[in-house]
C-alpha cells in the first residue's frame, strides 16, 4: 500500500550529523579525477593566458578557503561588548581601577584637545 501524501517510511528522517552517502561517493569519486589529472590541469594553467588563469584560481579558491560570514555593525559591537564584560567580570580589581583611569585620561585629554 502506498504511503498517503506528506508521510514518510521513517518520520524521524536520517539522523542528524550521520554521512549522506551519495554526497560521500560522489567526493570519493571526484577526488580520484582530481588527483589522477593534476599534472594534467597544472599543464593546462600554464596553457592559459594570466588573466583567464587568475580567473580560474580566483573561482577554485571558495573550495579551500573558509566563507567569512557578514555580520552587521550592530552585532559586531554586541559581541565585543560581551568579550570585554566578560573581561571585566575576570579581571582583578587594580587592573579595572588602571583601565578607569586611562579612559578618564583620554577622555580628558580628547575634550581638552589633546591627544
Amino acid at each position: 500500500m502506498a504511503q498517503r501524501k506528506g508521510k514518510t517510511g521513517n518520520p524521524n528522517g536520517r539522523p542528524k550529523g550521520s554521512p549522506n552517502k551519495v554526497t560521500q561517493s560522489t567526493k570519493e569519486w571526484i577526488q580520484q579525477i582530481i588527483d589522477g589529472n593534476k599534472e594534467q590541469f597544472e599543464q593546462d594553467l600554464k596553457n592559459l593566458e594570466p588573466k583567464e588563469r587568475t580567473a580560474i584560481i580566483e573561482r577554485l579558491l571558495k573550495y579551500v578557503t573558509p566563507t567569512q560570514q557578514s555580520i552587521s555593525v550592530e552585532a559586531q559591537l554586541q559581541a565585543e561588548y560581551e568579550q570585554l564584560e566578560k573581561l571585566l567580570q575576570d579581571a582583578p580589581e587594580e587592573a579595572i581601577d588602571e583601565i578607569v583611569k586611562r579612559i578618564e585620561q583620554l577622555k580628558s585629554n580628547s575634550d581638552n584637545g589633546q591627544e
